[in-house]
C-alpha cells in the first residue's frame, strides 16, 4: 500500500491569531503532499510540467474534527484514488501524535495544456498514477451552491497570491473568504469545508465576491465575466 505520510511541528507561521492552523496553510500542505507523492509514483515534473502540462485541482472538500494548533506535531497523509476519465482523486488525513484523525479530505486533480488551459486526457501522455483504497477515505467533493444576494466587495489579484501556474493559488481563496466570514475572526470551530475552483484568477485581475451566511454555514463566491470559484464553509 503506497501511502505517502509526512510530520509536521507548526510554527508560528502556520497558525492563526487563535493558534490554530490556518486554513490555507492547511491546504498548503496537502497541496505540497500532492505534489511530493507524484514525484514519487514517477510522474512528476519531467512527465508533466516540462512537457507544458500543469496540474491543477478543481474540487476540494474536508471534514475537521480539530484543527491542530501551535506547536503541535501531526503526521499528513495521502494516497490517490482510481483515476476517473480526466480526473484524478486524491485522499489525505491529518493525524495527531496519538495517531487520532483530526482531519480528513479528498480533492479532484486534472492534468491541463499550459497553452490552451484545456484538460487532456492523462494516457495520451503516459501518466498513470494507481489507485489504492485504505478505508479511510471521505466521499469525493461536489460543488457547493453558489452565495446569493449582492457582491460583498471587490478584490483584486495581487503579484504575491499568484503561483507558477500563472493564477491565483487555490490556497488563497481561503485568506480571502475568511478575511470576510465573521465567524473565523471570532475564533469559531471550523468543521466542514467545500470548494470548487470553475476558472483562473490571473494577476490583477477584478473579482466581485458574494458572502451568504445560512445558519452556521457561509458561502462565499467569487465572479469576473465567469464564475471563478465557490465555497462553503461549516462552523460548529
Amino acid at each position: 500500500m503506497n501511502v505517502y505520510a509526512t510530520q509536521l511541528r507548526l510554527r508560528n507561521k502556520d497558525v492563526n491569531l487563535h493558534r490554530r492552523l490556518r486554513t490555507s496553510v492547511l491546504f498548503e500542505l496537502m497541496q505540497e503532499a500532492s505534489i511530493r507523492h507524484t514525484e514519487q509514483l514517477g510522474m512528476g515534473r519531467e512527465m508533466t510540467l516540462d512537457r507544458g502540462l500543469l496540474w491543477m485541482v478543481t474540487l476540494q472538500r474536508a471534514e475537521i474534527a480539530r484543527m491542530p494548533e501551535y506547536d503541535e506535531r501531526i503526521t499528513l497523509e495521502s494516497w490517490p484514488g482510481d483515476t476517473m476519465h480526466l480526473l484524478f482523486p486524491r485522499y489525505y488525513r491529518v493525524l495527531d501524535e496519538g495517531g487520532n484523525t483530526l482531519i480528513s479530505a479528498s480533492a479532484l486533480w486534472a492534468l491541463v495544456d499550459q497553452q490552451t488551459r484545456r484538460m487532456v486526457f492523462p494516457d495520451r501522455y503516459g501518466v498513470v498514477i494507481e489507485g489504492i483504497t485504505t478505508g479511510s477515505e471521505i466521499a469525493l467533493p461536489a460543488p457547493p451552491r453558489r452565495a446569493q444576494g449582492e457582491a460583498a466587495s471587490g478584490f483584486t489579484v495581487p503579484f504575491s497570491y499568484v503561483d507558477l501556474n500563472g493564477h491565483m493559488n487555490n490556497t488563497r481563496y481561503f485568506d480571502l473568504a475568511e478575511d470576510l466570514i465573521p465567524a473565523a475572526a471570532e475564533g469559531r470551530s471550523l468543521c466542514e469545508i467545500a470548494i470548487e475552483y470553475a476558472n483562473e484568477a490571473r494577476l490583477g485581475d477584478e473579482i466581485r465576491v458574494t458572502l451568504q451566511a445560512d445558519g452556521d454555514t457561509f458561502y462565499v463566491s467569487g465572479e469576473t465575466e465567469k464564475k471563478v470559484f465557490r465555497l462553503a464553509m461549516g462552523y460548529a
